[in-house]
């Protein structure tokens, strides 16, 4: 019966889609000044009203990003990380990178066993697989460089919403139940999520209030020292794990310069490294880019099957070039030149699919997850924020410290525990990704803004593991290419292709049976599972009257909240 209410939901999400196409245009939320799209009402609304009250996009970034470490624990987070993209008001852009790192006692083949073989699970469950937390830390840093109001009014409504609760959504309910025993089996003690859920249960987390309480008393030392981190800590150390106090006060955010590059006469400013999305994102558009893709019908097969191509070109050098670059040198300009890609695509064509297996990464001279998640901010000052954050899988490690009310991440799954085994998401790597001690792992996340003559256009990004780069991709597409707004484009249904596995993931009832069966004919291996979802976008469009219109994820409980 769920299977059956599952496939008649998803079908019904893109078959009104289609017919509401043809009778009015699908609009989302448009407001006057500011706005933000993140994956829960509650937080949304929250960074709303911090706009509200005079805060800018920074401040608001800061209260989004604590209410969605309580009102969204399967991914938002305190103890994981993540990546921020921004253009201020005078177009000045920049990146920080709060991604995680792996601990001082961490060593390049802690899941191997003694054969050499990937030890199944170490790496993406329980203590094992975790990452040193950014996410506070890049709190602060975004604070201190831009917040204008007292910290402590950007966090009291996060504190407030842990102690009082709020009223678990029905697709909650369902991940919740869907992960008790997995809860139960992380760690060693009955947590406050281990039962049964329904819609309209009230959530309230007292542990986690008052670490947020610590946070807003002492700074980021109420995270990263004190009695955080010793619950931290000691929990770590009942578990088995490595994690140690200096690993926490050793932690730093890192500032970084975007990739930024043209696209059709408009300049995308994306995520660097260690986050993957930047580069193949420059890859896979310079691709496409000498296409005139208006006389190519949107999702029809020669669509598909083009981009299919770009992706499969790009992911086949992030699994090879791509890591930490603090730890490795990648050779960025030359992998996102024009002459360089071209050279990629002189293989392609049109009559039949390339087969991964012949497509290697290309001669340079000289599974994130369903459950990351994104908000994108626009404030009244003109400033913007794009910010992807993550515990990786769902609930992350599904460990929750004791004492302190707070998911791990699972992000050491992100690196490459053996050359060409793949992770969670199917993805390889090689050397470039191994693991050392205090190196920051690959990521796919993809925060990403978009200029157009000179003003800020749009503001996007998403979940979905190693989808979230082609999902953003194909929402500029649908903007730049296609003249779609914003939540029409949010909604249309995506595809994807990451190089290996050679298959073309679709997300169910959204390509008719003729694209299908050409790219079949074509040579095309075609995934398309009833549960299958790719990425959960939240995006802001700035329209011709300069309003602007939010795109919220209808896959989720995504909204967009503004003035």
């Amino acid at each position: 019966m769920k299977k059956i209410i599952l496939v008649l939901t998803i079908s019904l999400l893109f078959s009104n889609c289609k017919t509401n196409s043809k009778k009015e245009k699908i609009t989302g939320l448009i407001t006057e000044k500011a706005m933000v799209v993140s994956a829960r009402e509650e937080a949304s609304k929250i960074g709303s009203d911090i706009l509200k009250k005079g805060g800018n996009a920074y401040d608001a970034m800061v209260a989004t990003q604590l209410a969605l470490a309580v009102v969204y624990p399967v991914a938002g987070n305190i103890g994981g990380g993540g990546f921020m993209v921004y253009r201020a008001s005078d177009g000045k852009t920049g990146a920080l990178d709060f991604r995680e790192k792996a601990p001082l006692n961490a060593s390049k083949d802690m899941y191997l066993d003694t054969e050499g073989n990937v030890i199944p699970g170490k790496s993406s469950f329980g203590i094992h697989s975790v990452g040193v937390p950014g996410t506070i830390a890049g709190l602060f840093e975004v604070y201190k460089k831009f917040g204008s109001l007292p910290f402590k009014d950007l966090i009291q409504p996060a504190i407030d919403m842990a102690r009082n609760g709020f009223k678990v959504t029905s697709k909650q309910a369902k991940a919740l139940n869907r992960t008790r025993k997995l809860f139960e089996k992380a760690n060693n003690y009955k947590v406050l999520f281990d039962k049964e859920w329904k819609k309209g249960d009230l959530l309230k987390q007292e542990e986690l209030a008052q670490t947020l309480e610590r946070i807003r008393d002492n700074g980021q030392d109420g995270f990263y020292k004190g009695k955080t981190a010793q619950l931290f800590v000691d929990y770590v150390k009942e578990l088995g794990g490595i994690i140690s106090l200096e690993d926490l006060e050793k932690y730093k955010a890192i500032w970084r310069k975007p990739i930024e590059f043209n696209y059709k006469n408009h300049k995308i400013i994306s995520m660097t490294l260690p986050a993957s999305g930047g580069i193949c994102l420059a890859q896979i558009l310079k691709s496409i880019e000498p296409f005139d893709l208006t006389k190519i019908a949107h999702n029809s097969s020669k669509y598909v099957q083009l981009l299919t191509e770009a992706e499969r070109r790009s992911y086949a050098d992030r699994a090879h070039y791509l890591g930490d670059i603090d730890f490795i040198n990648v050779p960025i300009d030359s992998l996102i030149a024009t002459s360089y890609i071209k050279k990629r695509m002189n293989s392609f064509s049109w009559d039949k699919a390339t087969k991964s297996s012949e497509v290697s990464h290309g001669a340079i001279l000289g599974h994130e997850s369903d459950q990351t998640t994104h908000y994108s901010i626009v404030d009244q000052f003109g400033n913007a924020v794009s910010v992807t954050t993550t515990l990786n899988t769902g609930y992350g490690s599904k460990v929750l410290v004791k004492g302190a009310g707070f998911f791990l991440n699972n992000e050491m799954d992100d690196f490459s525990a053996k050359p060409g085994v793949p992770n969670v998401y199917g993805l390889v790597g090689s050397k470039a990704n191994a693991i050392a001690p205090e190196k920051r792992m690959l990521s796919s996340m993809t925060p990403t803004i978009v200029e157009k003559d000179g003003k800020l256009k749009m503001v996007l990004g998403t979940p979905g593991g190693s989808t979230i780069i082609t999902s953003v991709l194909q929402n500029i597409i649908n903007i730049v290419d296609y003249k779609m707004g914003m939540q029409e484009s949010v909604n249309k249904a995506r595809f994807h292709h990451q190089w290996l596995p050679d298959n073309i993931r679709m997300e169910p009832n959204g390509f008719d049976s003729t694209t299908k069966d050409n790219l079949k004919a074509l040579g095309y291996e075609l995934v398309e599972r009833n549960s299958l979802i790719i990425g959960r976008v939240d995006a802001i469009l700035l329209l011709p009257n300069g309003k602007l219109e939010g795109g919220a994820d209808p896959r989720g409980d995504d909204k967009a909240v503004g003035f």
